[in-house]
């Protein structure tokens, strides 16, 4: 039987058959995906094929091939530099949810976010979510951080889970399409997707006052059917967000911005920090790039871990 995969608990995964029915199943011995060392070989949105064993009142799946992937995103533990979790396979598109202050979002954690959409193909959207509960000077950061994300080329909404603000506008960008969404713990993605689909009723919780950090409700990545016709993996928040090991030279490709200057760059490898004619140096002299940008490229340049600020 061929189905996907809806929820990843480790070493069960729950499947959606062709027909419609869910099992629930385990791999059929060692999965090696070739190219990838990850800590699951399985993922949510993964096609895959599996047989159906009955031992007395239990069915159970077997799952013994998967379907080459259309794409993935991909991240690496910050700790274990070595070790990195697929998050979900087969994404149409990835929605970053995004909070000032409640818990703070910083510019170099949406920059990783999007290194890694644009390094596996994946278009990305960024979502300012809680508007409703901004000053009008945090409005106006929001608004500075929107039309920089614009600029480059990026869907920015700004909308309010809790008040229901633009979630059309979310509803249409998600129309038909495989939709993930990820983010901070507390930036409310489980509100969000209670507000687009009020009959799924996810849990939620406050934000930690103490800390002003989220509390995690969701503890493994899961894809919902929803009734306009889209489906939604919602993932566990993130604290950090370790890029996957990518060749210096590549980097600047997926910073768009850096990208389309490369080419007037006095070198083909230019790595845009030492070197003399660099095109990507001499537009952030001009303000053309946005400094944060930059910032964020050196940090990951580097290998500084340091994704909070």
């Amino acid at each position: 039987m061929k189905g996907t995969v809806y929820k990843s608990t480790g070493s069960w995964y729950t499947v959606k058959a062709e027909n419609g029915k869910f099992f629930e199943c385990r791999i059929k011995g060692k999965f090696r995906i070739e190219g990838i060392k990850s800590t699951n070989p399985v993922a949510v949105g993964d096609h895959v094929y599996f047989d159906v064993e009955t031992k007395g009142d239990e069915t159970v799946g077997i799952i013994h091939t998967i379907d080459e992937r259309e794409n993935y995103i991909i991240r690496r533990s910050v700790k274990l530099s070595k070790q990195t979790h697929i998050i979900a396979a087969n994404i149409d598109v990835a929605f970053l949810l995004i909070t000032l202050n409640n818990p703070v979002t910083f510019t170099t954690f949406i920059d990783r976010f999007l290194v890694t959409a644009e390094a596996y193909d994946i278009e990305a959207v960024l979502l300012f979510n809680k508007i409703d509960s901004c000053s009008e000077e945090e409005l106006l950061e929001i608004k500075y951080l929107a039309a920089l994300y614009r600029k480059i080329g990026y869907t920015c909404l700004g909308i309010s889970a809790k008040t229901g603000k633009n979630i059309d506008k979310v509803k249409t960008l998600m129309d038909r399409k495989v939709c993930m969404f990820s983010g901070h713990s507390g930036v409310g993605k489980s509100t969000l997707i209670n507000t687009l689909e009020p009959g799924l009723n996810l849990r939620t919780l406050e934000i930690s006052e103490q800390h002003q950090q989220g509390q995690h409700t969701t503890t493994f990545a899961e894809m919902y059917d929803l009734s306009f016709g889209a489906k939604i993996i919602d993932t566990p928040g993130i604290k950090g967000f370790g890029v996957v090991q990518m060749d210096d030279e590549e980097l600047g490709d997926y910073f768009p911005e850096f990208f389309r200057l490369k080419q007037e760059c006095k070198f083909n490898n230019c790595l845009h920090v030492e070197e003399p004619r660099c095109a990507v140096k001499k537009a952030i002299e001009d303000e053309e790039i946005a400094w944060s940008r930059y910032k964020s490229y050196l940090q990951i340049l580097t290998g500084d871990d340091d994704t909070y600020r």
